[in-house]
């Protein structure tokens, strides 16, 4: 097996994700962290976890797997994954994941049609395409909303994006709880030891459910197939970007050539017409014909023609 060198897990493999916020154990990890996320616009005081693997409303449906999928005591239903890279259909597969615990709360018989609310959080390694250009959208809420008034039409369906990859702040940086739970994300398996800035009790639970060494050997066997698979994945990204901007500098310099010469036939095009013009002016003037003629023919102006 390979040695790892690392003092703490990497949340961002499914290994390390699901100890830090999908055991019952670590449960006030993943509390502190919703709490986080919501900046005290509402409180989770305690969730239960739920069959991670559900199932579709017949046997032909497919099944969604969630990293994480808990209940909270009041009845709202969160979905929290991890995602390390992007895929075509992303939002689709979010949207299609939280149908699942909505279509779940149907009941037979009499029943209203009154929903607990479902929130699907998605803490993404990559920036979604339409804001790699936008530092700001580091942090996303939405809702489904009145395109004409801009409020809020239905509040008890939420989904939350993180672009982890956007987030920058060092240790000294950190503000809020959740500045700190990004770190800790982000940065967890290049330290060696607690940061000063997480004093908070939470991230003493955290550290200890994190120290590699403390794992037994079912775990670290567990811990190194999924940091193997992470690395895989990585690398995989690694060397498409580096091929997307090498097939990039190519399509530029091919894309460069061609409209280098469209540009040069375009400007030999506008050379021959100009001269075509002034031979045409020339004869005319050596014809004797009006100056204000010539000049309405050929396009060029009376100081032009004067000059031939």
């Amino acid at each position: 097996m390979e040695q790892i060198v690392e003092k703490y897990i990497n949340p961002l493999t499914d290994f390390g994700f699901k100890r830090i916020f999908g055991t019952e154990f670590n449960k006030e990890l993943l509390i502190s962290f919703l709490n986080a996320l919501f900046e005290g616009e509402q409180e989770v005081e305690d969730v239960n976890y739920l069959n991670s693997e559900v199932f579709g409303a017949n046997e032909v449906a497919r099944k969604a797997i969630f990293d994480v999928y808990c209940q909270t005591v009041d009845g709202g239903k969160f979905i929290v994954e991890m995602q390390n890279a992007y895929q075509e259909f992303y939002k689709d597969r979010s949207i299609y994941y939280s149908s699942f615990p909505i279509n779940q709360q149907g009941r037979k018989g009499d029943w209203n049609y009154e929903l607990q609310p479902v929130y699907t959080i998605g803490i993404l390694n990559f920036s979604l395409p339409e804001d790699k250009n936008n530092p700001a959208s580091l942090y996303r809420e939405v809702k489904l909303m009145d395109i004409k008034t801009h409020e809020v039409f239905y509040d008890k369906l939420t989904y939350l994006y993180i672009e982890l990859e956007k987030f920058n702040k060092t240790e000294t940086e950190l503000e809020t709880m959740l500045d700190k739970w990004l770190f800790v994300l982000k940065n967890l398996s290049n330290l060696m030891s607690r940061p000063a800035q997480l004093q908070e009790r939470v991230f003493t639970k955290l550290f200890e459910a994190a120290e590699i060494a403390k794992f037994d050997s079912n775990e670290l066997r567990s811990y190194e197939q999924s940091i193997n698979a992470y690395r895989d994945i990585k690398n995989s990204l690694d060397t498409a970007k580096k091929e997307g901007k090498a097939e990039g500098r190519a399509e530029g310099f091919v894309e460069g050539m061609e409209k280098g010469m469209e540009k040069g036939m375009e400007k030999g095009m506008e050379k021959g017409k100009a001269k075509e013009r002034s031979d045409t002016a020339k004869k005319m003037k050596i014809k004797g014909l009006d100056l204000n003629l010539i000049s309405d023919i050929t396009g060029l102006s009376i100081d032009e023609i004067e000059q031939l």
